[in-house]
């Protein structure tokens, strides 16, 4: 800023860049208007004598207010011209689905536009019939004028799916946590206070504190805040000194959070949170029964950043964790929204809160530095958390909220796994078990009540879509069952809520590989072997791909195929299972023989065919008897310890129980890796069932 040379009294910006002196609004006129000047191209002063000077207008624009109706609800909002539509649904308190925070990656943030237009980047998350049906990404559309934004229909089922996950999810889970043996991390304790008197002069927390003192709590290891000390004021008194009073139970102390007048006072309601690299599950708990009350899943918005846990390592050096903790953090109020919104609670109900997942998924999460992670010798910088609050997570709960997260024995093994043996319940026996989380990092316990061994193979996210020209989670028209004409290799396939297919998912992969190899598709290198010009193959960037569906018959805009790269991904994913598996029971001197059960885990397996994942050498081909699936068991672990203080920290006690076994120096499990590259495997008398199947074809 500098003094117009005109009118000294005057503060102005516009400065010419050649003589140096100022010029306000009044003079803005260039000097030397007809002379060359190399400060042309970059001086304000000329180029607002030619073009005009058009702030006025703009300001006018800026001030303008638009008015966003959204149906099916008929919510109406005034926003400031040029705002963005998704800031717009936030204010209306409109659930819009975003997983990566806004950044236009993920494409689920989708409105139609039924009356007026929007400014919108250009995007290719969106179809073109999607475009000619008025289809915008909130979070790359602008409001220029009045308009009529219209929630999908498929976001609307979206929400009201939530309360129907949740009776599901209850009617699995039930019995796991007795409902007198409830322990929340915040426990609510209804006090009448003794009414003042001039014979009783003691003040508002020392009245509240005798109170609790007569109902057993230990007063001397109860802290408080200067939030309570002001809310207490009015609190004690709006309904005749009968209060509600929230303490948050730490390990070494408690806490005094929160004091609410008795008849405001609403159900304590938990939050369960899966943690996962791919996806997250939100599980809404009543902390009166233990009775979920509504789920919901998406999409982790890290995934922006890289599909597994190095990728996003690698992403939060270089771009900070702040981004990547704001990522997690926006996908998880995102679904908690859904699912509070289905029941019709407030997030401030929301008072405790468990997250379990993977170690990397919580620094982040928390945003610790996780570059060491992966790194030799692959510390993380904690493993085991004190109780912390949401608040200070950026988590849309009662600010106090108690936050219990999972603890994780090692840098490639955390709180998920704790949460998975603490579902299964193996480390209480005596039978010898092997149990397996599949998903990105595939991770592997073997074990019993004597010892625990750990170790992660990197799976990769080829099972839960990741990486998979046509690969999505097990969503709304996967493909989740398959299987293969013998002759003409016609596919016959189900889908998930038998819609149009518009995609396949990891279950319905490990069918069309194990089909494609019994029928002689493929051969046991994963290379096609039929003849370039079959009507099921086709070339797709240049390398062959087979024909799953014809895009007439599907719900996208183009054919449904499985590539030469995403056969080869599989292979690569399926050949680190195997290898692990085996390594793992090499270290303790077993073999295969000496597991008692095998316990599977992880999004997908619900729809596994054992059977098929056996025939490409994923899984060990033993007894069929001895496996079993169990589950989301990362969301039921953390289900459990957000009831019961006795499973948390039961949890602690796995994991400080587990030994890990690090595979990525490990010679052995190289060699065994590549050994597994093959279908089913290069040692062909570890299956002899497949074996079977292909002299009988």
């Amino acid at each position: 800023m500098g003094k117009c040379i005109n009118h000294p009294d005057r503060e102005t910006a516009y400065i010419c860049l050649k003589h140096n002196i100022y010029l306000c609004e009044e003079c803005l006129q260039c000097q030397d208007v007809d002379l060359y000047c190399k400060f042309r191209p970059s001086c304000p002063i000329y180029f607002i004598a030619e073009k005009g000077f058009d702030e006025p207008k703009n300001k006018q624009d800026s001030q303008k207010e638009c008015v966003v109706t959204f149906e099916p609800e008929g919510k109406k909002i005034s926003v400031k011209h040029g705002e963005n539509l998704m800031e717009a649904a936030h204010k209306a308190d409109i659930y819009i689905n975003a997983s990566c925070n806004g950044k236009g990656a993920c494409g689920t943030c989708k409105l139609i536009i039924e009356s007026g237009t929007v400014e919108s980047l250009p995007t290719p998350l969106l179809s073109e019939k999607e475009k000619e049906k008025g289809y915008v990404l909130a979070c790359q559309s602008t409001v220029t004028e009045d308009i009529i934004a219209k929630i999908p229909k498929e976001t609307i089922e979206k929400k009201l799916k939530a309360a129907g996950m949740g009776e599901a999810a209850t009617e699995k889970l039930a019995g796991l946590v007795e409902r007198d043996s409830i322990e929340p991390l915040v426990n609510k304790i209804p006090l009448q206070l003794d009414i003042p008197t001039m014979d009783d002069t003691v003040s508002d927390l020392d009245r509240l504190k005798r109170s609790l003192k007569a109902q057993e709590c230990d007063i001397t290891r109860i802290s408080t805040n200067i939030r309570v000390m002001r809310q207490l004021t009015e609190s004690v008194r709006n309904d005749n000194w009968k209060v509600m009073t929230s303490v948050l139970l730490k390990k070494c102390s408690s806490e005094l959070v929160d004091v609410t007048p008795f008849h405001d006072a609403k159900p304590s309601l938990g939050m369960a949170i899966d943690l996962g690299t791919t996806s997250i599950v939100v599980y809404i708990v009543s902390m009166e029964d233990g009775k979920i009350l509504s789920a919901a899943s998406g999409h982790n918005g890290q995934a922006s950043c890289g599909d597994d846990v190095i990728n996003r390592i690698v992403c939060s050096e270089k771009d900070g964790v702040t981004k990547l903790k704001r990522l997690a953090v926006a996908t998880i109020n995102n679904l908690s929204k859904r699912a509070l919104d289905s029941i019709e609670a407030e997030y401030k109900q929301v008072e405790n809160i468990v997250i379990s997942g993977n170690t990397t998924m919580t620094h982040l999460l928390l945003g610790i530095e996780a570059k060491y992670i992966r790194r030799e010798p692959y510390i993380p910088t904690v493993s085991e958390f004190p109780i912390l609050k949401a608040g200070e997570l950026g988590l849309k709960a009662a600010y106090y909220a108690g936050v219990f997260i999972m603890p994780g024995p090692a840098s490639y093994v955390g709180g998920d796994i704790v949460a998975g043996v603490l579902y299964t319940g193996f480390h209480r026996s005596e039978q010898t078990t092997l149990f397996i989380d599949i998903g990105t990092n595939g991770e592997i316990v073997l074990g019993n009540n004597e010892f625990l061994i750990t170790a992660a193979c990197s799976a990769g996210p080829a099972f839960e879509g990741g990486g998979i020209r046509c690969g999505m989670r097990a969503e709304e028209g996967a493909i989740e069952k398959i299987t293969l004409d013998p002759e003409t290799f016609i596919p016959d396939y189900e889908t998930v809520e038998d819609c149009k297919p518009r995609g396949i998912c990891g279950s319905g992969m490990i069918d069309l590989l194990s089909e494609m190899l019994i029928t002689g598709v493929i051969g046991q290198d994963g290379r096609f072997a039929l003849d370039t010009d079959h009507p099921r193959l086709t070339l797709f960037n240049e390398e062959p791909a087979f024909i799953i569906e014809t895009v007439d018959q599907t719900d996208t805009d183009e054919d449904i195929v499985f590539t030469q790269s995403d056969i080869r991904s599989l292979i690569l994913s399926k050949a680190a299972i195997y290898a692990g598996f085996s390594i793992l029971l090499e270290q303790v001197g077993m073999d295969f023989s000496a597991v008692g059960q095998m316990i599977i885990t992880g999004g997908f397996g619900q729809y596994l065919n054992i059977e098929k994942a056996i025939t490409i050498g994923m899984l060990p081909d033993i007894e069929r008897e001895k496996f079993q699936y169990m589950g989301n068991s990362s969301i039921a672990g953390a289900y459990m310890a957000l009831l019961s203080n006795t499973y948390r920290q039961e949890a602690i006690t796995i994991s400080n129980t587990m030994t890990y076994l690090d595979f990525s120096s490990n010679n052995a499990f190289m060699d065994s890796f590549v050994r597994a590259q093959f279908l089913p495997h290069t040692d062909e008398d570890l299956f002899p069932s497949v074996t079977d199947k292909q002299l009988a074809k």
